[in-house]
């Protein structure tokens, strides 16, 4: 659909999804974004999005307003706070919230955008900053068929997998927090199986190059585990924050207890990306879960098999933590 054609596309929250989803649409619709964070309006800007002084002023007369945000508050205030652009919206318009956020919240706001004309597309995605740049995310979707069709060409500019996974928006909430719990549990998963291999004399990428052709291999394990593996001293690139699995596997925990259903095993992944958390680690890179486990990288043929009290105390302690 040419730019001419197609009203402008707002983008609310340009951080590290957020700027590159807008960059990819921009090649097809005019774009406008805001993000309350002055330094990620001029990233922004100097990426050649044309930014708005407000949320509100951003989503005047646009026809798709894509939010990419954190969390279900952050959508609350997005639209409804003090400062929300829910009055702002143009009646006809749809809002496609992109974030991961659980399914509560969502028919409340379904019917309270209703009451405006204005359609919730609910569309999680997966697939990191460096995808969406590239219009190849998987993006899962609840919506009805006539929202769906007002937002369809935004989010096939953005995605290489759309999968209509429902008419409700909160159906794509669903799917997403089915999907996150694999997710959590993989990585975590990984983490421990690639700390079992230091621990037990192993060379991590021999490992790694091993598992991943056996029957124990996962999406998971191949892209987070040479992470893992370097990111001992803390200096991989941030490319999913620990604290995003804390959130998320927060909403697995909840939507299975609403219903009705044990989840133990993320329970237990969920336990390892809190003590991250509490250690510091929320900020950084999700692959540091594997420091939870393995605080000091033990070097193969360093490991000390002895019995308790033969070898050095001040090592054990030290990888036991």
């Amino acid at each position: 659909m040419s730019e001419q054609l197609h009203p402008p596309v707002a983008v609310l929250g340009l951080g590290a999804m957020g700027l590159p989803m807008a960059r990819r649409l921009a090649g097809a619709f005019p774009v406008r974004g805001f993000d309350p964070a002055e330094a990620l309006r001029a990233a922004a800007e100097a990426a050649g999005i044309l930014c708005a002084d407000s949320a509100a002023e951003a989503v005047g007369g646009a026809g798709i307003v894509l939010l990419a945000v954190r969390n279900a508050a952050q959508v609350e205030e997005v639209l409804f706070g003090t400062t929300g652009v829910a009055g702002a919206l143009e009646p006809g318009a749809a809002v496609v919230m992109t974030s991961t956020v659980g399914v509560d919240a969502v028919p409340a706001w379904t019917e309270r955008l209703g009451a405006l004309q204005v359609d919730l597309v609910d569309a999680p995605l997966s697939g990191g900053p460096v995808r969406a740049g590239e219009g190849d995310l998987l993006i899962v979707v609840g919506a009805e068929p006539a929202a769906l069709d007002k937002a369809g060409p935004v989010l096939e500019r953005l995605a290489s997998t759309l999968t209509v996974v429902g008419a409700r928006p909160g159906d794509g909430q669903a799917m997403k927090t089915v999907n996150q719990l694999l997710c959590g549990v993989h990585i975590a998963a990984a983490a421990e199986a690639l700390a079992l291999a230091d621990a037990l004399g192993l060379d991590q990428n021999l490992a790694l190059a091993a598992l991943e052709s056996g029957a124990g291999a996962s999406f998971m394990l191949s892209n987070r585990g040479p992470r893992m593996i370097e990111g001992y001293d803390g200096r991989v690139d941030v490319l999913s924050r620990l604290d995003i699995f804390v959130k998320d596997l927060g909403i697995v925990g909840t939507a299975a207890r609403s219903a009705g259903l044990a989840a133990p095993v993320a329970a237990a992944a969920e336990q390892l990306f809190l003590l991250g958390q509490a250690q510091d680690l929320g900020a950084v890179d999700d692959s540091a879960v594997i420091r939870v486990l393995a605080p000091a990288k033990r070097r193969a043929g360093q490991l000390d098999l002895s019995p308790p009290g033969k070898g050095d105390a001040a090592d054990g302690q030290e990888t036991a933590g």
